[in-house]
């Protein structure tokens, strides 16, 4: 069984160690696909370099609501300089993150959001959406932009959110999460989406599945939440796998 990871942050600090290694063994256990995503600008040049380094990763470049504030021209011009690269197959993470009081004001963040959505818009390029308790704002800036395609990542809204989102051709990116005991409401949303339009990610190093919950979560730990979903959808874990690749295949064009 083969792995595709849609999300994945392996610039982040807690790989500084090992993340050599860490990646051969990526490869060594089935792992045959990396979406790397940008949080911060530093974070897009990252994973354009992981991304160049590695065959089997791809990029991700945009702005982490957290960094809005730091969203303007200059800013703009680089990304899309950097999605001039034929391993950048994705605008983000961008979108709104209202649960964190220190995040730049809200209306900063939709701005942001924005620019970057009109960036996607003008590349042609599909984008990596980040929601968090923000969904009315999401969903609306999203219809702004009938043109883009894209998932909402770390999905963590209601099934009739993600219906809204399905109606826009989005997929729904389901995490480490759909293993926790607490997951009754992403476990119907599980069972609302449709074979062709989920995803399955690790928002590496965050979102580790049960029973790795709470340590530093890596893509071959997938094999969780495709054992989860299996469950939920009642088919085959296989089927599962080939399906996730095949989604994100057809989302990245890749």
């Amino acid at each position: 069984m083969y792995i595709f990871d849609t999300h994945a942050h392996y610039d982040d600090e807690s790989f500084n160690e090992d993340r050599e290694n860490v990646i051969k063994e990526l490869r060594e256990n089935g792992v045959i696909g990396v979406l790397n995503c940008g949080a911060s600008l530093d974070g897009a040049r990252s994973s354009l370099e992981l991304a160049r380094k590695y065959d089997f990763f791809y990029a991700a470049v945009g702005l982490h609501p957290e960094y809005a504030h730091m969203v303007n021209e200059a800013v703009i011009d680089e990304l899309k300089s950097m999605a001039k690269d034929e391993k950048v197959k994705a605008i983000g993470e961008i979108g709104l993150d209202y649960y964190y009081e220190e995040n730049p004001e809200r209306e900063i963040q939709r701005q942001a959001f924005r620019k970057q959505m009109e960036l996607a818009k003008e590349l042609k390029l599909p984008v990596i959406i980040h929601d968090r308790d923000a969904h009315m704002d999401t969903l609306n800036i999203m219809k702004e932009f009938p043109e883009v395609r894209g998932v909402v990542h770390c999905f963590s809204g209601s099934v009739e959110f993600a219906r809204e989102c399905l109606k826009l051709g989005y997929y729904i990116g389901f995490t480490g999460v759909l293993t926790f005991k607490n997951a009754r409401k992403l476990v119907e949303v599980a069972k609302e989406v449709p074979l062709d339009r989920f995803l399955l990610e690790t928002d590496c190093p965050y979102m580790a599945p049960t029973p790795f919950r709470g340590k530093r979560n890596r893509s071959d730990y997938i094999k969780y939440v495709i054992e989860k979903m299996s469950q939920v959808k009642e088919i085959p874990e296989e089927l599962v796998s080939e399906m996730n690749i095949k989604n994100i295949k057809n989302l990245l064009l890749i």
